[in-house]
């Protein structure tokens, strides 16, 4: 036999002999395929869990099925996709401007013009305001803003018989013996934006109006002038138990002329301030005040007239 069939069978007894230890091994037999290959035969079948998968108290509280966590990329494009479609759906607000709360000074108004007094010689009362507002100095009319109420006020306490508006204001001395100046001539946006300088400083100005043109009331529109009077006037801060609206006491009497020419001065009346942004004192409080200046108007006019009256007729008769 040539050394070749001895290998061959040499390694067929080898193979014979593997395959009966394997067998006698692993208790298996031999598959036989017969004519058929069954692939089920040859299929892997896991065992069953021995344990339940753990669970959150959270996700079985509102699912039976616990829900997949989103990808970051799908919890991105819902984020994005929620604020783009607030952004269309909320409104956007506007910014309201910034109210002035502090001092301006005189230049950032420079390019705006003084408001003209209307005033005359011996008038019932002279009102006197703040300072105008850029809306008066802009038209050149007293107290033009639509927020102001001075001249509603005017008409409902009775110092006017008719509803005037702000180019109406020339008229006042002709039509009322009324008149109109203010304690500080340059105009603001408020009174905020003046100091309490340059409001000391209008005093002194405005006596001289009042010696020059005799009217026998002035009403300071605001709390603030009558201060700043008081300051000048007294040397030092008024207490606030020393401050009431109306009819002040005659010794306050502004304008007081002595000597040859001696005038006893023009009675204080302080009013409250008739601006939009004045919410100190409520409706019924401001028109109290102002009526009880409109009574006395009212029948000091009358006696005005009276006596024009009875000089027409001893003129005539004469």
């Amino acid at each position: 036999m040539s050394s070749s069939n001895m290998d061959k069978q040499q390694n067929s007894k080898y193979f014979k002999n593997e395959e009966v230890e394997i067998h006698a091994t692993t208790n298996l037999s031999a598959p036989s395929f017969g004519s058929h290959l069954n692939l089920s035969s040859f299929t892997y079948c896991p065992d069953p869990p021995s344990h339940s998968t753990r669970q959150s108290p959270r996700l079985s509280s509102n699912s039976s099925t616990p829900q997949p966590s989103p990808s970051p990329l799908k919890r991105k494009l819902d984020i994005e996709s929620s604020v783009s479609a607030n952004t269309l759906t909320s409104p956007v607000k506007k910014s309201r401007p910034l109210r002035s709360t502090g001092y301006a000074p005189p230049s950032l108004y420079a390019h705006l013009p003084f408001l003209p007094d209307v005033i005359a010689p011996n008038l019932l009362c002279l009102f006197i305001g703040l300072n105008p507002g850029l809306k008066t100095a802009g038209v050149g009319h007293a107290y033009a803003h639509p927020s102001n109420r001075f001249w509603k006020t005017l008409y409902s306490s009775g110092c006017t018989t008719r509803l005037l508006k702000a180019e109406d204001d020339v008229l006042l001395p002709e039509l009322y013996s009324l008149g109109n100046t203010n304690i500080v001539e340059r105009p603001t946006r408020n009174g905020s934006e003046l100091s309490k300088r340059e409001m000391d400083n209008g005093v002194s100005v405005l006596e001289e109006k009042i010696r020059m043109y005799r009217p026998e009331v002035v009403a300071l529109v605001g709390k603030s002038i009558w201060e700043s009077v008081w300051r000048v006037k007294k040397g030092k801060a008024m207490m606030k138990d020393q401050f009431k609206y109306g009819w002040q006491s005659e010794e306050e009497n502004l304008g007081i002329v002595r000597g040859a020419e001696s005038w006893m001065g023009a009675r204080v009346f302080v009013a409250s301030s008739t601006s939009g942004l004045a919410a100190s004192l409520s409706p019924a409080e401001k028109e109290k005040i102002w009526r009880e200046l409109g009574s006395w108007i009212e029948q000091r006019r009358k006696e005005r007239d009276g006596i024009h009256r009875v000089k027409e007729e001893l003129e005539d008769s004469g």
